[in-house]
């Protein structure tokens, strides 16, 4: 059994960009979709879907390259996790990588990016930076 679905997608879509795979695919829960929704409006994946296959969800994602075929994603990690959960306060997730990365929190107003989280005025446990 599977514990940890963050994680579990993060690695999926890291192998996958070795790879320099099209898609991959990953186990659905909807803080995974959330995952994904701010990751694509960032600009680091192209797109996802949601599909259903015999009463099981997964989630089918299309990677993201630049032109000179490396992927757009350079680090990709997990904060918290299921042992070791990280919570930070609003004033405390600013800014990542002067800017240029993103954290993604989850938050009592739902799943949020740093700056969205920061105007929100919410802290949150941080699931993962992405840069």
């Amino acid at each position: 059994m599977l514990n940890d679905l963050i994680s579990d997608g993060l690695t999926r879509i890291r192998n996958a960009a070795m790879r320099r795979l099209e898609t991959t695919k990953l186990l659905h829960s909807n803080v995974v979709e959330a995952t994904l929704s701010i990751l694509a409006a960032k600009g680091y994946i192209e797109s996802y879907n949601v599909v259903e296959e015999d009463k099981k969800k997964f989630i089918n994602v299309v990677l993201k390259y630049d032109e000179h075929g490396r992927s757009v994603i350079n680090e990709l990690k997990r904060v918290s996790s299921p042992g070791r959960r990280v919570y930070k306060g609003k004033d405390e997730i600013k800014r990542f990588k002067n800017g240029y990365g993103t954290i993604i929190v989850s938050t009592s107003k739902g799943v949020l990016n740093n700056e969205d989280a920061h105007k929100a005025g919410v802290g949150g446990e941080i699931l993962c930076s992405v840069w």
